[in-house]
């Protein structure tokens, strides 16, 4: 297992470093929030025991930026399971949100459309999700110190930032959808049966991360907050097939919007 500690402290060595209010994780394309003015960013590499992401779209960053007064820490790119990453390195980040003294942790993702009323370029604010993934990132002993053995789900996804979200998006004249998201191991994309199969579960959108690092976050008392971006459809909604390239080539065409919508959410929200 990783051990955390050692990590934290070469973190909190770094000269960028600023103890943060708020985590933000940055999905496959989606990285570019992290661009913004006056932030201070250091390597995954430059962090001695830090893993490294290795799928085309995850920046590999750290960077540390103020919105409205709070610090948020955003993470450029993710680790996957399909990678070959066991679950405590997927679910590092909100553990090191949690020990820095985080109080909200956002995801965002790219993800494909099951939902057949969503557009490639959608935005969709996760109001829930199904965890598919064949395994739970809590499995094994229990760190008391970080929370309880049976965490309590019902509210994954804090209902009042959710409805924050959807705001920012009304005021910026984005229209943004609100659905279920279901996560799955890939690195395979789904085959039409599955999807249909998922539709019927009640999944609006799938993806390949982001479960675990909620349930982890949950766990340690983090609230959570989470926004896909339906960067194209599943198999059998259309027959296009599908591909990485179409995920980044989207992702770079809704960051305005994206980037717009969560800066002013992090200006807004009240932890």
């Amino acid at each position: 297992m990783i051990d955390e500690k050692p990590i934290l402290e070469k973190l909190k060595a770094k000269a960028c470093f600023t103890s943060p209010d708020i985590a933000v994780v940055l999905g496959s394309g989606l990285g570019s929030l992290a661009d913004c003015d006056g932030g201070q960013s250091v390597s995954y590499s430059e962090i001695s025991g830090f893993p490294r992401p290795t799928v085309a779209g995850h920046g590999g960053k750290i960077v540390f930026a103020e919105f409205n007064g709070k610090t948020v820490m955003m993470f450029q790119g993710r680790f996957h399971y399909y990678e070959g990453y066991p679950m405590d390195v997927v679910t590092l980040f909100p553990r090191l949100a949690a020990a820095l003294g985080a109080k909200l942790y956002l995801v965002t993702n790219a993800a494909g459309g099951i939902n057949k009323e969503f557009n490639p370029g959608d935005l969709m604010v996760i109001r829930d999700h199904l965890n598919l993934m064949g395994t739970n990132p809590l499995i094994g002993k229990n760190r008391d110190e970080l929370g309880p053995r049976f965490p309590d789900m019902t509210h994954a996804y804090n209902p009042e930032f959710s409805r924050l979200l959807l705001e920012c998006g009304k005021a910026l004249g984005v229209e943004m959808r609100e659905g279920v998201y279901a996560a799955l191991t890939g690195p395979s994309y789904e085959t039409p049966a599955e999807i249909k199969m998922l539709r019927t579960m009640g999944a609006d959108a799938i993806g390949m991360s982001t479960v675990p690092e909620v349930i982890v976050a949950r766990h340690a008392g983090l609230k959570v907050c989470g926004v896909s971006c339906v960067t194209n459809l599943a198999a059998g909604v259309t027959d296009q097939p599908l591909s990485h390239a179409e995920v980044l080539e989207t992702g770079e065409k809704v960051k305005y919007d994206f980037v717009k919508i969560i800066s002013m959410f992090l200006e807004r929200v009240s932890i």
